[in-house]
C-alpha cells in the first residue's frame, strides 16, 4: 500500500467525507446532539475501526440513523447524560455479536438475526420517525403547526433531493442528502427565513464540547439501567446493516473481508467506535453505504483515503463557523429531507424481506413480522418499576425470541 500523499490523494480522501457529510450531520441535528462533536466522533471512530481491523477494510464510520428515535425518546424521558450512557452500552453490545461470529461463524448471525426479524425492525425505524418528519416539514419549530412557507421550503427540498437521487450523475448520485440540504438552505435564504446571527457570533476556532455544554447538547455520560435497557436492543438493526455493508465493500474490492480481517473484527471495530462516541457526546457510528458507493465509483480502495477523510472530519470539528452554519439550517429543510430518508429506511426493510425471499404465506413469518411492526411503531413498553424495555428495542428482542421458539414447519 502506497502511503505517500499527494494533492490527488488528499482531494479523493476529502471527497469521501463530502459524500458522508450530509447524513453525518443530519443525525445530531435531529437528536439535539452537537454536529461538530459528531464530526469528531466520526473521524475518531473510523480511525479506531481501522486499527482494530488491521487497516484492511476501506470503510468510513459516521452517525447511525437507527438510533434517532431511541435517542429522541431517551433524551426526553431519561436525560441526555443517561442516553449517552445507554449508547455506550449499545456499542459494547457489538462485543456479543463479535463473539457469536467468532465462535459460530457468519451463520450465527443469520440464525439469531435472520431477515424475517431484521427486515421489519428496519421498517419500524423508518415508520416510527414518519410523524417527526411531517411535523418538521410543515413548521419552523418542529411543532407541526402548519406554516405555508415552511411547507413550500420542505417540498422544494424534497423535490431537489428526489431529482438528485433519480438523475444525479457520478459523485452527485451519492450525495442526495447533502445536495437537498444545500439547495433547500439556499432556497430558504432567498425567502429570508435563515438567521445568520449565530454564524456572525461564532469563533473561527472553538472547542466543540465547551460550546455544546453552553448550549445544553453535551453532558457527561450517566449509566442508568433503565436507559441502557431501552437503548441497547436497538443495536440489532445496525449490526445487520454492518454485515451487509461489509459484504458490499467486499464485492467492490474483490476481497473477502468476512474472512480477513474477519467479520468478528469489523463488528468489534464498529462497536468500540460507537462506545467511544457515546463517551464523548457523539451519536452512534455505523459503516456508510454512501462511501462504499464512492469507493466503487472512484476505485479508491486504498485505506489512506479513509484516514484522510477521518482526519479531515476531526479538523473540521474545531471550525466554529462551520458548526454555527449547520445549526442555522431551517427545520423545514431537514423535514423535507427526512420525508425521503425515513421512507427509504422503511423501504430498505421491505427490500430485505423480498431479497431474502421471506415467504409471508407462512404463519410463522407472518406472526413475527406483524408483532415486530405493531410493537415497534406503537411504542409498546413493558417494565417493572423504573426499569422498562420498549419501542424498537422491545420489538427487536421479541422478534429474536419468536424466531427461536416458533417451529419452522408451521
Amino acid at each position: 500500500m502506497d502511503e505517500t500523499l499527494n494533492a490527488k490523494k488528499l482531494l479523493t480522501g476529502v471527497q469521501m467525507l463530502f459524500v458522508a457529510f450530509g447524513a453525518l450531520v443530519l443525525v445530531p441535528l435531529l437528536t439535539g446532539f452537537d454536529p461538530s462533536i459528531a464530526l469528531f466522533t466520526a473521524g475518531l471512530g473510523t480511525l479506531i475501526f481501522q486499527f482494530i481491523t488491521k487497516s484492511k477494510v476501506p470503510v468510513f464510520l459516521a452517525s447511525s440513523f437507527a438510533f434517532i428515535a431511541p435517542i429522541q425518546y431517551g433524551v426526553k424521558n431519561f436525560g441526555l447524560g443517561e442516553t449517552l450512557g445507554g449508547l455506550v452500552f449499545a456499542g459494547l453490545t457489538y462485543l456479543i455479536f463479535s463473539l457469536l461470529v467468532k465462535k459460530g461463524g457468519v451463520e450465527a448471525i443469520d440464525r439469531y438475526l435472520p431477515s424475517v426479524v431484521t427486515g421489519p425492525v428496519i421498517m419500524t425505524i423508518g415508520l416510527t420517525l414518519a410523524p417527526t418528519a411531517v411535523k418538521m416539514a410543515k413548521s419552523f419549530d418542529g411543532s407541526g403547526n402548519y406554516d405555508p412557507k415552511a411547507v413550500i421550503i420542505s417540498v422544494f427540498t424534497l423535490i431537489m433531493a428526489i431529482i438528485v437521487v433519480m438523475y444525479g450523475k457520478r459523485i452527485f448520485s451519492l450525495i442526495p442528502i447533502l445536495s437537498g440540504i444545500v439547495l433547500g438552505y439556499i432556497f430558504a435564504m432567498l425567502l429570508g427565513v435563515v438567521d445568520f446571527t449565530p454564524i456572525a457570533n461564532a469563533e473561527w476556532f472553538s472547542i466543540p464540547w465547551i460550546v455544546a455544554m453552553q448550549e445544553g447538547s453535551f453532558e457527561i455520560p450517566v449509566f442508568d439501567l433503565a436507559a441502557i435497557l431501552y437503548i441497547v436492543p436497538v443495536a440489532i438493526a445496525p449490526a445487520i446493516e454492518h454485515v451487509g455493508d461489509v459484504l458490499a465493500i467486499s464485492s467492490v474490492t474483490g476481497k473477502n473481508y468476512l474472512k480477513d480481517p474477519g467479520l468478528h473484527r469489523t463488528l468489534l471495530g464498529d462497536g468500540v467506535a460507537t462506545a467511544c462516541a457515546g463517551l464523548i457526546g457523539g451519536p452512534p457510528n455505523t459503516t456508510y453505504s454512501e462511501v462504499t458507493g464512492a469507493v466503487a465509483l472512484t476505485k479508491a480502495t486504498d485505506i489512506i483515503y479513509m484516514r484522510i477523510a477521518a482526519i479531515t472530519a476531526i479538523i473540521l470539528a474545531f471550525a466554529g463557523k462551520l458548526g454555527a452554519i449547520l445549526k442555522t439550517i431551517p427545520v423545514p429543510v431537514m423535514g423535507g429531507i427526512m420525508i425521503l430518508l425515513f421512507g427509504m429506511i422503511a423501504a430498505i426493510g421491505i427490500g430485505s424481506l423480498v431479497r431474502n425471499k421471506v415467504d409471508m404465506s407462512k404463519s410463522r413469518n407472518l406472526v413475527i413480522v406483524s408483532v415486530i411492526l405493531v410493537m415497534g411503531i406503537g411504542n409498546m413498553v413493558i417494565g417493572v418499576g423504573s426499569i422498562s424495555l420498549g419501542g424498537i428495542g422491545l420489538a427487536g428482542v421479541v422478534g429474536v425470541i419468536l424466531n427461536l421458539i416458533l417451529p419452522e414447519g408451521k
